[in-house]
């Protein structure tokens, strides 16, 4: 944890993420009327993640193997996009949040934002590619540990104002390429680098999540 002379930072990112936890709930409010009144209980959540996980693919053979319709990639992409934004208000609408499911939403949001950020951020931006890449894995291998010793983790709401960030600026790139980007939406994938650092450090200070690592090696230790 922080020490006593970095209170101040800790009050700023507990304010920060109070705030967040605000919005998101706000939206879960929301989507919740909509999902009771028109959603079947046959599309399960981790039926959206998959959703994902194709789009994504298409989006990859779409985008490197010569297919220019940009209507047809921006209208994949943001249909990409609506699946995380109603996925995990599914889950918790009909109380069918699982650790598979925890485990398969990050990995179909990696594989949906991948194809647009290698093709729009490798010639021109590649320091900050290579950043989003290196925070993303460090990210997955805290995830993977964590779920290794049986402890369920979900996408925290700096991952999500994260995957919310950089879905708002690739849609801005696929409606102006090949026009150039302009240095707000390359900072704000800077700062939702930033999240992703706080999504990591958030996951592996939660008290429950330290008190289960705790358990899970006490117990090996019998």
């Amino acid at each position: 944890m922080l020490g006593l002379k970095n209170r101040p930072m800790v009050k700023l990112l507990e304010d920060l993420k109070f705030f967040l936890e605000k919005i998101d709930h706000f939206r879960d409010q929301l989507l919740f009327v909509f999902i009771k009144k028109f959603w079947p209980e046959k599309i399960l959540p981790n039926h959206l993640s998959w959703l994902r996980i194709f789009v994504g693919a298409g989006l990859f053979v779409f985008l490197f193997f010569g297919v220019e319709s940009k209507l047809l990639i921006i209208s994949l992409f943001v249909f990409g996009a609506l699946t995380d934004l109603l996925d995990g208000s599914v889950a918790r609408f009909f109380k069918e949040e699982t650790k598979f499911g925890a485990f398969l939403d990050p990995l179909a949001d990696r594989i949906l934002l991948a194809p647009i950020a290698f093709y729009s951020l490798f010639f021109e931006y590649k320091t900050l590619l290579f950043a989003l890449i290196a925070m993303e894995t460090i990210n997955a291998l805290t995830s993977s540990y964590l779920h290794s010793k049986n402890i369920f983790v979900q996408t925290n709401i700096f991952g999500k104002t994260k995957m919310v960030l950089q879905s708002f600026v690739f849609v801005v790139i696929l409606v102006i390429w090949p026009n150039p980007l302009s240095g707000f939406f390359i900072d704000v994938l800077w700062v939702s680098a930033i999240f992703v650092v706080l999504s990591i450090f958030t996951t592996l200070n939660d008290p429950v999540n330290k008190n289960l690592i705790k358990e899970y090696a006490k117990n090996k230790n019998i």
